[in-house]
C-alpha cells in the first residue's frame, strides 16, 4: 500500500511539473505581451521546426490554457502510474512525433497549444487496451472512453482556428507509440505460469495434478491397464 501511494505522488509530481512549465511561459506572456505564436509549429519552413519543441508550451489565451491542462495532467498521471516502464519514452515520442507529423502535412499557419500531445496520450491510453488485452488496460481504455469520447471530433477540420491537424496527428501517433510498448509489460501484468514448477513438486501432493483434467474414458483405461498389470 505504502508503496502505491509513493508511485502515485510521484506520478502526480511528474504531471504537476510538465503542466507548470505550461502555466509559467503563459504567465510571462501574459505578464509580457509578447506574442510567442512565432514559436509554433509552421510547416514545412525551416524556421517552423523550432515549434516541435516549443509549441505545445504555447497557449494563445487562458481558456486554451485550462482546456489543455486538465486532460494532460489526467492521463500523464495514468500513465505514469498504471504504464510507469514506458511513461517517459512513451510521452516524449508522443511529443516529439506529433509535432513532426504536423510539421510535414499540417496547413501553412502557425500550430500552437498541447492539444496534440493530449491526444496523443488518450490514444495511447486507448489503444494500450487493445493491443495488451489484459484487465487494467482494459478498464483504462473505458476509463478515456468515458472521459474523452467528445474528443472525436476534434480530429475534424469543423472549427476556425482549431487546430484539427495537431489533433488528428497526435491520435495517430498514440495508436503507433501504444503498438511499439505494448511488449512491454508492467509488474502488475505479469502472467504467471502457475504449474511451472511442476515436476519439482510433484511429491507434494496425494493425487497427480492432472487428475481433474482427465475424462472419464481415461479413466477408466488407467484403471483397466492397472488390473492387467497386477501379479
Amino acid at each position: 500500500m505504502e508503496k502505491s501511494v509513493k508511485k502515485f505522488i510521484n506520478s502526480i509530481k511528474f504531471s504537476g511539473f510538465v503542466v507548470a512549465i505550461l502555466w509559467i511561459v503563459h504567465l510571462w506572456n501574459s505578464g509580457t505581451g509578447i506574442s510567442l505564436s512565432r514559436y509554433g509549429v509552421f510547416p514545412r519552413e525551416t524556421d517552423g521546426l523550432i515549434g516541435i519543441l516549443t509549441a505545445p508550451l504555447i497557449h494563445g489565451s487562458w481558456e486554451h490554457l485550462i482546456s489543455n491542462s486538465a486532460p494532460l495532467f489526467v492521463t500523464m498521471t495514468m500513465i505514469s502510474f498504471f504504464y510507469k516502464r514506458v511513461a517517459i519514452p512513451s510521452f516524449i515520442f508522443i511529443y516529439l512525433l506529433t509535432g513532426s507529423a504536423v510539421w510535414l502535412f499540417g496547413r501553412s499557419v502557425y500550430h500552437i497549444g498541447a492539444s496534440g500531445v493530449v491526444y496523443g496520450l488518450v490514444a495511447f491510453i486507448f489503444w494500450s487496451g487493445i493491443f495488451r488485452r489484459n484487465i487494467k488496460s482494459i478498464i483504462l481504455a473505458l476509463i478515456v472512453i468515458i472521459l474523452y469520447s467528445g474528443y472525436l471530433g476534434g480530429i475534424l477540420p469543423l472549427q476556425e482556428g482549431i487546430s484539427w491537424e495537431s489533433h488528428l496527428m497526435g491520435g495517430i501517433v498514440g495508436i503507433i507509440v501504444a503498438y511499439i510498448f505494448k511488449g512491454i509489460i508492467e509488474q502488475d501484468e505479469t502472467k504467471e505460469d502457475p504449474w511451472a514448477d511442476e515436476e519439482d513438486e510433484e511429491g507434494k501432493y496425494l493425487l497427480s495434478r492432472d487428475t481433474f483434467m482427465k475424462t472419464k474414458q481415461q479413466r477408466l483405461m488407467e484403471r483397466d491397464d492397472d488390473f492387467l498389470h497386477l501379479p
